[in-house]
């Protein structure tokens, strides 16, 4: 790759793609010391980070491998007032109860991956401590003097919202967050912020204000940098990490871990290096490695199964990553050629089944045929095409092709809590479960 920057951050930075924009003077800023603290904004929208938040976690990661100092703040004041960049239109605002719960939990999920530990640890901080009590006049005074509206109106983020409609309060958050970096360099020493590339705008208006208020240095290097990493895309054009339902989240209880692997398993071979890249902490050439063994074999989708691993491991822990993986090759197979078997699936890998497949009620009766199941499942909407479906080869019970309608439901050996897992062709499974 040619013209890599020198320093050992931002060139790793590179190797995976991660450089959008950078303000001049980070590489040689890195060079001279590679010792840097930097900062990343958390919108405490919601009590969960998702998928679109976990790369700017894994680049404060990343640079504290490489002996920088990461700080996440988390914007319990601006989170009164929304970001307009990247949106199309203004969205609901939070009281404070909900900001201070939103708040407390994105926190306990950044401790499971950034190293609060020791005298160089991450830093956890809520811009509200310095904007809960900021007086409007003296803001305006002190630092709203030194952006003009011309300035930030000539701003992305800002020119793409002005023809639908931008309130002032909205308008007002570039320079809410341009204070919060001055604030962070004053009480911190805060030198870089980084983002996704919808944030430049608001990036740079934090560099240029610090560059206003503390004049220009007598050797003419900035006082402060940003960084900006592309922004991932769905198929769709949305940001990576929404579907049709929403985002897909670290915690649990909104996305399950077994949901959440299958995401990462659901992806193209297109774009799944990049992904290796972007979300894990693998070096460039390992990830090399793993893609052409890979292409070796793609339908072993063995970038895939790895990517899934290795992501939900660091979200939801080894052993509830090994658990799911689990129960998706009981499933779907192990992708190096082992058929799926769900006859050891235990009754606490069906209780997870239960949450993420549809699921109903287990016929009762001495009469109930193999007909009745497939009814009871979903998988016919009548007894002929119940039969017709069962003719064709194209349902299993357990694991184990079923031919013959007529069969009675007592025949089939039920699973470890005494439940039916029934498939149409190679994906579709239904369970049926004692009520």
């Amino acid at each position: 790759m040619a013209n890599l920057p020198a320093s050992e951050l931002l060139r790793d930075f590179a190797e995976r793609g991660l450089v959008h924009d950078v303000t001049a003077g980070l590489d040689q800023r890195l060079v001279a010391n590679k010792a840097i603290s930097a900062y990343i904004g958390f919108d405490p929208s919601a009590d969960s980070l998702h998928v679109g938040h976990l790369m700017g976690v894994l680049a404060l990661r990343r640079l504290q491998l490489h002996g920088g100092r990461p700080v996440a703040l988390v914007g319990g004041g601006t989170g009164m007032i929304g970001d307009p960049s990247g949106r199309s239109a203004e969205r609901n605002l939070l009281d404070r109860a909900t900001l201070d719960h939103n708040r407390a939990a994105i926190g306990a999920q950044l401790a499971t991956l950034v190293d609060f530990s020791g005298k160089s640890g991450a830093l956890l901080l809520d811009n509200l401590s310095w904007l809960g009590d900021l007086g409007l006049i003296d803001f305006l005074r002190d630092t709203g003097k030194h952006l003009t509206v011309g300035y930030m109106l000539a701003k992305e983020s800002v020119k793409t919202r002005l023809d639908g409609g931008l309130s002032f309060t909205e308008f007002s958050y570039m320079l809410l967050q341009s204070y919060d970096f001055l604030m962070l360099r004053k009480l911190h020493g805060v030198e870089l912020q980084m983002g996704g590339s919808d944030q430049w705008g608001n990036i740079t208006a934090g560099t240029e204000l610090i560059r206003r208020t503390e004049g220009e240095k007598s050797d003419g290097a900035p006082h402060a940098f940003g960084l900006c990493y592309p922004l991932l895309l769905a198929k769709s054009g949305a940001k990576f990490g929404k579907t049709a339902e929403g985002a897909v989240w670290l915690d649990p209880s909104r996305t399950s871990p077994f949901a959440f692997r299958q995401f990462w398993m659901d992806q193209d071979d297109d774009v799944v290096a990049s992904l290796l890249h972007r979300f894990t902490l693998d070096p460039v050439a390992e990830t090399a490695a793993l893609m052409a063994r890979h292409a070796e074999n793609p339908a072993a989708r063995r970038a895939q199964r790895y990517l899934a691993q290795s992501v939900t491991s660091m979200v939801h822990g080894a052993d509830g990553a090994a658990r799911v993986a689990g129960v998706a090759d009981a499933l779907f197979g192990d992708g190096e050629g082992g058929a799926p078997d769900v006859r050891g699936l235990s009754a606490d890998a069906l209780s997870m089944l239960a949450n993420e497949l549809p699921t109903s009620s287990l016929p009762d009766g001495a009469e109930t045929t193999l007909v009745d199941l497939v009814i009871a499942a979903g998988l016919g909407t009548s007894k002929g095409e119940a039969r017709r479906l069962i003719e064709q080869g194209g349902v299993s019970v357990n694991g184990t092709p079923a031919p013959d309608g007529a069969a009675a439901a007592s025949t089939f050996t039920p699973l470890a809590d005494g439940s039916l897992l029934l498939r149409k062709g190679r994906r579709d499974y239904r369970l049926l479960r004692r009520t």
